[in-house]
């Protein structure tokens, strides 16, 4: 027995019980119907000639209904008789390099048999203007520049390293989705403390260049449900947006007892946040200049998902994780983003344990209680699943005090197989 087992085999662990929490959900009962009374009833599309080339511009993100949304907005383009085509609009990621970013639309379910429609993936940028109050270069894919028009899809909600009335969402994917790895390192070098200013002033210039048709914003619930489909006109994104924001924020996810030791994600993943998990719930950040969220002493990071594709990007704001996810990480997927946004943290290394019981052993003895046994201990799969969470048997009497949570089961030993990996 070496000496980390010595230290760590006696920690006891608590029993943990199954509980639900509560939360509005609006939904979308049909998006493809949803989607096509917007269409009809705002006619963005009516303009459009036959023989048109059609830019659609599709990002990196896991968003619900994102192949159904794209289908349909395929469709609708086709039977205007004209030739759209994909545009992976997701600024670094994918490596940062053309193959890696039509691959990454592939683990989306995007795909050119799955839409009908070419996928054009080119890293190639053109400089169409500068910004007005900062005289920032703007940079706009070179394809959907040459196009005749542009069509953007993307999913409103809070970004995990800035705040401002423009976050993850319309703008801030005109600007770097658009604008590939090159528009996103120059923002990014700026630092997060003024990015919502020069995503604001990139932004709104930017509209002004790129022959923008529509643009659909999707708003999720906490169940990242379609909660909402919102087609707009160009000139209609800079006023719309920052309400579907905030309404995006009110539905979102969260621990609904905020304040415990430890927590335990089985995994995180770039098919789950961009940063690896939703940084808003866990109360971690990658950049200094945005705080709050919960009070947790002690994370641990079980593993990364397989549709991360090697993307380790959260571990580092993990206090410990576990060899499997550790062997997982691949720089080759990681590090491209992380030179370009400038944001380092996510990506360092936490303390490495040989498998999960050790990973949440360390943080119950590192979490600073008088007694190992007072440790509050929430598990989770990861932040797109937080209806059903695991508690500690310590914490049940609060949960039982709360209108908008439910205890599920008998609290019970967590359960290990012969590698001391939870089942």
């Amino acid at each position: 027995m070496n000496v980390i087992d010595c230290l760590l085999d006696e920690i006891p662990l608590p029993k943990m019980a199954r509980v639900r929490q509560y939360f509005d959900r609006p939904r979308v009962p049909d998006v493809e119907r949803e989607l096509r009374v917007q269409l009809d009833r705002e006619n963005p599309l009516g303009s459009i000639r036959e023989g048109s080339s059609i830019a659609v511009a599709v990002g990196s993100r896991g968003i619900n209904n994102l192949p159904k949304i794209v289908q349909t907005i395929i469709a609708e383009l086709q039977k205007k008789k004209a030739e759209p085509f994909i545009v992976p609009s997701m600024g670094s990621h994918g490596g940062a390099t053309a193959e890696g970013q039509k691959a990454l639309l592939a683990t989306l379910g995007i795909t050119e048999s799955s839409t009908g429609a070419p996928i054009r993936s080119s890293m190639e940028v053109t400089q169409v203007a500068v910004s007005p109050r900062f005289g920032v270069p703007i940079y706009i894919d070179r394809l959907a520049l040459e196009s005749d028009g542009v069509i953007i899809i993307n999913r409103i909600k809070a970004h995990p390293a800035y705040v401002g009335p423009y976050e993850s969402g319309l703008l801030k994917m005109v600007v770097i989705g658009l604008g590939k790895q090159k528009q996103a390192e120059i923002v990014h070098n700026i630092g997060a403390e003024r990015m919502g200013d020069f995503i604001v002033d990139i932004g709104l210039e930017a509209l002004k260049h790129v022959k923008l048709i529509a643009a659909v914003g999707i708003v999720e619930n906490a169940f990242h449900e379609t909660a909402r489909i919102a087609v707009m006109r160009p000139e209609e994104i800079a006023s719309l947006e920052p309400g579907l924001l905030t309404e995006a924020k009110v539905l979102s996810a969260r621990f609904l007892i905020d304040e415990f030791e430890v927590l335990i994600i089985d995994e995180i993943g770039k098919d789950i946040s961009g940063a690896g998990f939703d940084t808003t719930i866990v109360g971690r950040y990658s950049s200094p200049y945005i705080t709050g969220g919960p009070k947790i002493r002690r994370v641990a990071v079980l593993d990364i998902t397989e549709k991360s594709n090697g993307y380790g990007g959260g571990l580092g704001m993990a206090d410990f994780t576990t060899r499997r996810a550790f062997q997982k990480f691949d720089p080759e997927q990681t590090y491209p983003n992380t030179l370009t946004s400038t944001f380092t943290e996510g990506v360092k290394i936490p303390m490495v344990l040989k498998n999960d019981r050790q990973a949440i052993q360390a943080c119950v003895r590192t979490c600073n209680t008088w007694d190992y046994r007072d440790a509050r201990v929430v598990r989770i799969k990861n932040t797109l699943r937080m209806d059903e969470i695991q508690v500690s048997e310590n914490m049940l009497g609060a949960v039982q005090k709360r209108t908008d949570m439910r205890v599920l089961s008998a609290p019970e030993e967590l359960a290990f197989d012969e590698n001391g990996n939870l089942f």
